[in-house]
């Protein structure tokens, strides 16, 4: 039985015990908040986490959505442009589940990497010359080629493997490590999310609550969404008239009422209310502070490019997760819309990379330079890739469809080798043939790095325990340092 329920359970039994008496057990537990000084502590995890000695204090997520194109950008493929044009073998395609999009083609014309590939870093990585940032934190990231799905549409392939189902409702991977590690801080949320899109809005994809959410876990372990507009968070500000003592004094008396309430029943939803009013009012002082770049040197500024001064851009918000990491927060997630190119491949891939690959590698750079990246591990990947034939007329094909039956990611820092390439694919792309990574995979090995035996933490919930893994999943041992 979990930690969650069974005080919970206890909780009722005084109820029950006591009855009326519940106010001073309420005062008790409201006394043991309110002693708590802003920031002067952590927020615990859960007894015996974790498991081992975690190599990633921290994570950052930079998801791309709508599924980057692992043809042109990191898997090298000679052969497919001496076969340009022609169809992909039958014996190669064999029974790949594709979309709807494409999967009653007829013909299948292997479309070739748009731009040139290079070799960088001492490591001599292959990857497009459209990464030359990349390429120049090429000895410190790990390239895996060997990525698997069975999601062929958007939605499915960001929740399989965020939450690890493809059907919404289960805890997001930011909600369980909250959840099972706590947080090293009181004045910032231990999980963040940011969002942002392409300049020309060309991709479409929605960002759902879901893929940040917390399931059924207590739902103080969700994600804490910033904003791109006004304010990061609603309500930064007191309404005019009211100072940070008179918004105190109210805090307090709703922490009673709420504390007793809590005593009375005993619902762990009461304990996420008192939780999420004391974070509002702490990121009252520290959010200011944290979007405030005024004190950043400008040799930093100028590293993650001139987006980083526009608010909502990817540029800004890989700054802003520098900021939170190096003050305390666990897992931050950026979710980054532009890569479905079905019918503008060679166009907008180009001006994608442009806008991303800057910023993904000044983080891992900063982070390294300050001491950081060691233990922080920084992830960047999306939901699938895009498919080795072209999409569109099949006499000039102008974009890729999705693709899960093989893809890249990258990883840098906390415990992977660096300058590294793991796992491999046929001549076409199209099939996995060394060192397959399925979305468990990773979600297992991300979880060990963090220090977490993923078969371990679990949550009871509708008569089953459920874990980020579900029953599958294995650490990629040959991706460690």
């Amino acid at each position: 039985m979990d930690d969650v329920l069974l005080d919970t359970m206890r909780r009722v039994t005084r109820r029950r015990l006591f009855g009326s008496a519940c106010a001073g057990v309420g005062s008790v537990a409201l006394a043991s908040l309110l002693s708590r000084e802003a920031g002067a502590m952590a927020v615990p995890g859960l007894p015996g986490l974790p498991h081992h000695e975690p190599k990633a204090k921290r994570i950052v997520m930079l998801w791309q959505g709508g599924g980057p194109s692992h043809v042109d950008l990191f898997d090298p493929k000679p052969v497919m442009r001496e076969q340009a044009g022609k169809d992909i073998p039958a014996s190669v395609r064999g029974t790949t589940r594709l979309s709807t999009m494409s999967s009653g083609y007829s013909r299948w014309p292997v479309v070739p990497a748009i731009k040139g590939f290079r070799r960088y870093g001492a490591a001599g990585i292959e990857m497009s010359e459209m990464l030359p940032h990349v390429g120049g934190i090429a000895d410190d990231i790990c390239l895996v080629r060997s990525m698997h799905t069975e999601s062929v549409n958007h939605a499915p392939g960001v929740t399989f493997f965020l939450t690890g189902s493809q059907v919404p409702g289960r805890p997001s991977m930011g909600a369980w490590l909250s959840y099972g590690l706590g947080c090293e801080t009181q004045d910032l949320p231990a999980f963040v999310v940011m969002t942002s899109s392409d300049k020309g809005k060309t991709c479409g994809q929605l960002f759902f609550d879901y893929y940040w959410g917390a399931g059924f876990l207590p739902s103080r372990f969700q994600g804490v969404r910033f904003r791109n507009t006004g304010d990061p968070v609603p309500y930064l500000a007191n309404p005019a008239g009211v100072s940070r003592a008179a918004r105190r004094a109210l805090l307090d008396d709703i922490a009673a009422m709420n504390a007793a309430h809590l005593a009375d029943y005993g619902d762990p939803e009461i304990d996420t209310r008192i939780a999420q009013y004391e974070m509002a009012y702490r990121m009252q002082a520290s959010v200011p502070d944290l979007v405030d770049f005024s004190g950043e040197p400008r040799h930093v500024l100028d590293r993650y490019g001139p987006d980083v001064h526009t608010k909502g851009t990817f540029a800004s918000n890989c700054l802003i997760a520098r900021r939170l990491l190096e003050r305390g927060t666990r897992f931050v997630q950026l979710m980054h819309a532009g890569w479905d190119q079905h019918g503008n491949l060679f166009t907008q891939l180009e001006e994608q990379c442009r806008d991303t690959e800057g910023p993904s590698a000044a983080l891992v750079s900063d982070l390294k330079e300050r001491g950081m990246l060691e233990d922080t591990l920084v992830v960047w990947g999306g939901e699938f890739g895009r498919t080795p034939f072209g999409q569109g007329d099949a006499n000039k094909p102008n974009g890729r469809d999705h693709f899960g039956r093989a893809f890249s990611w990258w990883l840098a820092g906390g415990g992977v080798k660096a300058g590294h390439v793991y796992g491999a694919t046929d001549d076409y792309a199209w099939n996995v043939t060394a060192d397959p990574v399925h979305v468990h995979d990773m979600q297992a090995t991300l979880m060990h790095l963090a220090g977490i035996d993923h078969t371990r933490l679990t949550f009871r919930y509708q008569g089953r325990q459920f874990r980020l893994t579900d029953v599958h999943g294995h650490v990629v041992r040959g991706i460690l340092a």
